[in-house]
């Protein structure tokens, strides 16, 4: 059979979904894609970009989009010739977190639930994706003055499930060794956007160089406009104890970074899966998150005494602990290596082609 995938925002966890499913499908699937910028025109408008670029949709046996595309105008505009359609939820406009300032532009909301509506199946990145999204979708439909289309929820639910995306690793077994004479390596390796909250992850550090703690700082992730200031002041304050700054482009040098630090931090206030997380934890790096958003369904239950924390402090605690014994989690580090091994895109594509053969079923 023969898919279409058309990836609205070719970047970030879209791009490494997207190129995982082609190439470990047993499918062929075909990937048209724009580049991964200017998200809210994307939404609203490359569904007209798409229809006019492919020449025969019929030619396929189904239809895969992610959500930041309104996949409503694509079907109204090929009608008939329209393959059945699955929508993959990496976010949602209903339960995202808006930067300070701005307020909710309730089209893009109304284009995730029009979307999800033309689909024939929707799947979410994690269950706590999809209960956020459903948690919030009756309040937005009351926002309306009247005529309050409440029955969308129970449609969508019924169609809805949810895979875990697959996450690709080195290829070769990574070996966690011990250094006992090395400053600790704490790394960051989520996009530089408000909402993984960098601030607050700075702070932190600050409060443990203030106390003399010595560690060093690897700084990767994708940045789509201007350099957040806390990274430019962390750049101006640590200095040569940040040993990687900014994006880097190639997975092997990616993973070398990860496989050369100690612990991956994260900070965020919105997270679905955490794709990131998984694959620093598969290099060897004990994960410090917080315990809500999707980690605690990331992480294995009996690892969440030790890598979930409860706010600020309890993560300096926990930080400065490393720091001063960082060797006496080498056996969490290699264990907690092999329980996400299960993610990988060799272990999940399997599922991935029974929604798709299903899909194509529906036609």
């Amino acid at each position: 059979m023969r898919f279409l995938f058309l990836e609205s925002f070719y970047g970030g966890s879209h791009r490494d979904f997207a190129d995982g499913l082609v190439r470990f499908s047993r499918y062929r699937i075909d990937l048209v894609t724009l580049p991964a910028r200017f998200w809210k025109w994307r939404m609203r408008g490359a569904a007209l970009h798409f229809v006019h670029e492919i020449d025969d949709p019929t030619i396929y046996d189904g239809l895969i989009v992610t959500d930041l595309i309104s996949l409503s105008d694509i079907k109204s505009l090929w009608g008939v010739d329209c393959p059945p359609a699955l929508v993959y939820f990496h976010e949602n406009q209903l339960s995202y977190p808006l930067p300070e300032g701005e307020t909710m532009d309730y089209q893009f909301g109304f284009t995730d639930i029009t979307t999800a509506l033309a689909a024939e199946r929707i799947l979410f990145n994690s269950h706590t994706h999809r209960d956020s999204f459903f948690k919030a979708l009756p309040g937005f439909i009351r926002l309306m003055p009247e005529f309050k289309p409440l029955w969308v929820v129970d449609v969508l639910e019924r169609k809805s499930g949810v895979l875990h995306p697959g996450c690709h690793f080195p290829s070769q077994p990574v070996v966690i060794e011990k250094r006992d004479s090395d400053p600790p390596i704490i790394v960051w390796n989520h996009r530089w956007e408000f909402d993984k909250c960098p601030d607050v992850f700075f702070q932190v550090l600050d409060g443990l160089a203030d106390e003399g703690r010595e560690f060093r700082i690897v700084l990767m992730g994708e940045n789509f406009q201007v350099v957040p200031k806390p990274f430019l002041s962390a750049r101006e304050r640590y200095g040569e104890k940040i040993l990687q700054y900014g994006y880097v482009a190639s997975k092997e040098e990616y993973f070398h970074w990860l496989q050369r630090g100690d612990v991956v931090v994260s900070t965020a206030i919105q997270e679905n899966f955490g794709i990131s997380i998984v694959e620093a934890v598969r290099c060897g790096c004990l994960p410090l998150l917080p315990a809500r958003l999707s980690y605690p369904e990331l992480i294995p239950r009996k690892y969440h005494p030790l890598c979930l924390y409860t706010d600020r402090e309890d993560l300096k605690a926990r930080l400065a602990l490393f720091i001063t014994s960082k060797e006496r989690y080498l056996s969490e580090r290699r264990s907690l290596a092999d329980a996400v091994a299960g993610y990988s895109w060799e272990r999940t594509a399997a599922s991935y082609d029974e929604e798709l053969n299903a899909l194509a079923a529906d036609r």
